[in-house]
C-alpha cells in the first residue's frame, strides 16, 4: 500500500493504482474518454490530465501514470496530486477545444444524443467558444456489417472499439490506420466484423461515432422506461435493461454483474428485440377440417379438456418443455399432467444423459462463471462456448489472455478466440486422457484448479438413440475433476448448458418421474399411437414431423415449428411481457421483470394452465403468481434465495466418478450450430436472420 495526497485528502491506496483510481478513491471525478476499466490503457484523450507535486512540471495522463511512479518529499511527506487547479482547468479546456475542432455540430440527428459522454463533459470542462474557423475533417463512413452503424465524422480516436474487438473479443478485424489527420478507425479489409460480441463497441463509443444500426432513429434515451431484468437467449442470464416505450420493446442494453456477465452482453441478446414483436402468436387457435381456427379461450381450452378426457388421461398424456420455459411455467404444467395422473414430463433435450436420481453437482456448473478466471487448467469437451455461452466464452479467453492458462478441447474443431489443444473428437480421446494418457494428461494431473466443462453436445444423443453415452462422458468427467492435487474446497465439474430453462426444470422436477419417459420416448409413442396428447410448451427444438397423429396443445409465443404441428394453440408471453424465475448453468437463481404487456389475448404461462385446470375439475391451488411462488418455495427453497448459488456437493462427484463406463466410442458435436437462430424468438428476428446470412457467407468464403 501507498500513500499520497488527492487535493489536500490522504487516502492509502495499493501501489499498482492509477493516479485515477487513487483520484476516484479519495471521491475527486477525473474525466475520461479513452480510458475504460477493463481495457489496457491507451493514453489517447488525453482528457484525464492531473497537477502533480513530485512529478514533471506540466499536466499528467492520469491513466497511464501508477501511484508508485512519483517520488515522495524532501521529508519523506507523500506524493500529491491535484485535480482542479488552474493548470488542470486550462489543460482541460485546451483538450477539450481540440476535440470539437472536427466534431460535428450534429446533436439532434445523432443517436448517441442524451447519453453521449462528449457531450456531458463539453458542459463540465469545456469553454463557450470555438477558435478554430477552417473547415471541419471529412471522414468515409465505414461498413460493419448489419448491427453496428458507423458515423467517423464524429470519432475523437480513443480507440476503445479496437481494444474492446482485439482484447476481449479475440478478432483481428479492425484498428486505427493512418496518422495525424488521415488515422481513421476502420475494419482492416472493410468487411463486417465476425464477432459475436460485437454490439459491445456501441456502449463503449464514448461519442456518436458507433451506434445502433437496428435501433436508429428509433427513440430517445428520455422517452424509454427502464426495466432491470435478465437475458434468456442462452443459460449463462446475463444481467441486461429493456427499454420499451408503450407496449414495444426499442433496445436492450447490459446491466452490470461482476459474477456473470461483467458489463457486456453477447449481440443475440442485444439485438434480439425486434423478434419479440414479429410473427407473434396472439389469439386461441383450433384445427378444424385440418387448418388452424382463430377462437375464443373458452373454446380452445374445452377442445384441450376433451382430448384429455377422451384419453383417459395417465400415461396417454405427455408434455415436453422448451428452452425458454420458467420455473413458474414449468411447475404450473408439471401439477396439471400430477393432477391427471401423469408423469410424463421432459424438459432435456433428445436422450439427456442427466439422469434425475442425479445429485445436482452432475448438472451444474459448480466452479461458477467467476471461476473460470481462478482456474489453472480448462479441458472443453463436447461444447463450443462462443455458440453456446458467448459471454463465458470470453471469460475463457480472458483467463487465457491474462494467466496463460492451458486449454484442451476434446469435439469438433472450432474457432474459440483463445489457443487450445485439440485432443480427438470423441469419446475414446476423453477416455485416453481419464486414464492418464495423451498430450494434455500432465497438465491436468499438476492442476490444482482444474476446469473439465462438459457441453450438451457431449451429453445428449438423440441422434444415437442412447442415453448411456452420457451419463458415461458424466463419470470419465467427474473423474477427471477429482484428480489427485485437486484444491480442497474446488469443484471443478461444469456442465455447460445451452437453454435458460434447463436448470430451472431440473431442479423443480420437471423430468419423467411415476412411469414417465423421456422427451425422445414420447416423440416415439407419439408416432406409434400411444400418446393421445402431447404439451408442447415452447418446445421447438424437436421433430414435430414425428408425432404422428397425437393431439398437440402448443403454448409458447411464436408462430415456430411447434406451432405448426399443434391442434390447439395458446398463446403465451416471452421473457419480457412477464415475471418468470430462471436458474443459470451454474444454478443461480434469477427473476425476469415485466417490461410490457403480451400482445392480443396473449396470457401467461401459468395462468393458462391455472384456466385449464378449472376446466378439467381439478383447479390448481394458486389463483396469483405470489401464490404459485410461495407453493413454489415450500418445496424448493433453494429458488427463494434471488441471485444466489446453492452449490453442489463436491462428494457427489467423486461418487459420480466411481461409476462403471460401458460405452467405447461416439463423436461428440455441438447443439448449437448456429449461434443466430436458437430458438423461436431469434428466428423471428429479421435481425438475426441477416445476421445467420452473413455468417454462413463468411463460413462458405473460408472454406
Amino acid at each position: 500500500m501507498a500513500n499520497i495526497k488527492v487535493d489536500g485528502q490522504l487516502v492509502d491506496v495499493p501501489d499498482y493504482f492509477t493516479l485515477m483510481q487513487a483520484a476516484e478513491a479519495a471521491g475527486a471525478e477525473i474525466p475520461r474518454f479513452c480510458y475504460h476499466e477493463r481495457l489496457s490503457v491507451a493514453g489517447n484523450c488525453r482528457m484525464c490530465l492531473v497537477e502533480v507535486k513530485g512529478g514533471p512540471p506540466k499536466p499528467q495522463a492520469s491513466c497511464a501514470m501508477s501511484v508508485k511512479d512519483l517520488r515522495p518529499g524532501p521529508n519523506g511527506e507523500p506524493p500529491e496530486m491535484f485535480t482542479n487547479t488552474p493548470m488542470v482547468k486550462k489543460a482541460r479546456e485546451g483538450v477539450m477545444e481540440f476535440l470539437l475542432i472536427n466534431h460535428p455540430l450534429d446533436c439532434p440527428i445523432c443517436d448517441q444524443g442524451g447519453e453521449c459522454d462528449l457531450q456531458d463533459q463539453a458542459m463540465a470542462y469545456g469553454v463557450d467558444k470555438n477558435r478554430y474557423a477552417e473547415n471541419k475533417r471529412a471522414v468515409e463512413d465505414k461498413y460493419m456489417g448489419p448491427l453496428v452503424k458507423t458515423a467517423m465524422n464524429r470519432c475523437i480516436h480513443c480507440t476503445r472499439c479496437v481494444r474492446f474487438t482485439t482484447e476481449v473479443a479475440g478478432i483481428a478485424e479492425m484498428g486505427l490506420l493512418g496518422r495525424g489527420e488521415d488515422a481513421e478507425i476502420i475494419t482492416y479489409l472493410e468487411k463486417a466484423l465476425s464477432s459475436e460480441l460485437q454490439g459491445n463497441v456501441i456502449d463503449l463509443c464514448p461519442v456518436g461515432a458507433l451506434t445502433s444500426k437496428p435501433y436508429a432513429f428509433a427513440a430517445r434515451p428520455w422517452e424509454l422506461t427502464k426495466t432491470e431484468s435478465i437475458d434468456v437467449m442462452d443459460a449463462v442470464g446475463s444481467n441486461i435493461r429493456v427499454d420499451s416505450r408503450g407496449r414495444e420493446v426499442m433496445r436492450i442494453l447490459p446491466r452490470v454483474n461482476e459474477a456473470i456477465n461483467e458489463e457486456w452482453i453477447s449481440d443475440k441478446t442485444r439485438f434480439v428485440w425486434d423478434g419479440l414483436k414479429s410473427q407473434r402468436l396472439d389469439r386461441p387457435y383450433v384445427r378444424k377440417n385440418g387448418r388452424l381456427q382463430p377462437t375464443s379461450w373458452d373454446d380452445a381450452f374445452d377442445a384441450v379438456a376433451r382430448a384429455i378426457q377422451a384419453s383417459g388421461g395417465g400415461s396417454r398424456v405427455g408434455a415436453i418443455a422448451g428452452d425458454l420455459a420458467a420455473v413458474e411455467d414449468m411447475y404450473a404444467l408439471k401439477s396439471l399432467m400430477t393432477s391427471i395422473g401423469s408423469g410424463m414430463t421432459d424438459c432435456r433435450p433428445p436422450m439427456s444423459g442427466i439422469d434425475p436420481s442425479m445429485p445436482r453437482s452432475a448438472y451444474l456448473f459448480n466452479a461458477g462463471i467467476i471461476g473460470i478466471e481462478e482456474a489453472d487448467a480448462i479441458v472443453i469437451i463436447g461444447a463450443n462456448p462462443r455458440k453456446e455461452a458467448a459471454m463465458i466464452n470470453a471469460r475463457i479467453r480472458k483467463a487465457w489472455r491474462t494467466k496463460g492458462t492451458p486449454i484442451a478441447l476434446i469435439g469438433a474443431e472450432a474457432s474459440l478466440t483463445y489457443g487450445y489443444t485439440l485432443l480427438g473428437n470423441g469419446f475414446d480421446a476423453l477416455a485416453k486422457l481419464a486414464a492418464g494418457r495423451g498430450d494434455f494428461a500432465e497438465t491436468l494431473a499438476n492442476a490444482k484448479k482444474p476446469l473439465i466443462m462438459v457441453g450438451e453436445g457431449a451429453v445428449s444423443h438423440g441422434a444415437a438413440k442412447s442415453k448411456q453415452i452420457g451419463r458415461d462422458v458424466i463419470a470419465l468427467a467427474a473423474k477427471l475433476a477429482s484428480g489427485p492435487n485437486v484444491a480442497e474446497g474446488w469443484n471443478g465439474f461444469a456442465l455447460l448448458h445451452n437453454a435458460a430453462g434447463r436448470v430451472g426444470g431440473i431442479d423443480i422436477g420437471f423430468t419423467p418421474h411415476s412411469g414417465g419417459v423421456c422427451s425422445a420416448d414420447q416423440i416415439g409413442m407419439a408416432g406409434r399411437g400411444e400418446l393421445d396428447v402431447l404439451f408442447l410448451l415452447g418446445a421447438d427444438e424437436y421433430d414435430t414431423s414425428a408425432m404422428g397423429q397425437t393431439f398437440v396443445v402448443y403454448v409458447g409465443t411464436h408462430g415456430d415449428a411447434g406451432a405448426t404441428r399443434a391442434d390447439v394453440i395458446l398463446p403465451a408471453a416471452t421473457y419480457t411481457e412477464k415475471s418468470g424465475t430462471y436458474v443459470n448453468t451454474e444454478g443461480r437463481v434469477q427473476v425476469t421483470n415485466r417490461a410490457v404487456f403480451p400482445p392480443g389475448e396473449a396470457k401467461e404461462d401459468w395462468a393458462i394452465f391455472r384456466a385449464l385446470s378449472s376446466f378439467l375439475g381439478q383447479p390448481l391451488p394458486f389463483n396469483s403468481l405470489n401464490q404459485l411462488r410461495s407453493t413454489i418455495y415450500r418445496e424448493f427453497p433453494h429458488l427463494a434465495e434471488i441471485d444466489q448459488v446453492t452449490p453442489g456437493d463436491a462428494g457427489d462427484i467423486r461418487t459420480l466418478a466411481a461409476a462403471s463406463v460401458k460405452t467405447r466410442n461416439a463423436i461428440f458435436g455441438t447443439l448449437a450450430a448456429d449461434f443466430y437462430l436458437t430458438n423461436p424468438i431469434a428466428r423471428a428476428s429479421a435481425v438475426m436472420g441477416e445476421c445467420a446470412q452473413l455468417a454462413e457467407g463468411l463460413k462458405q468464403a473460408a472454406e
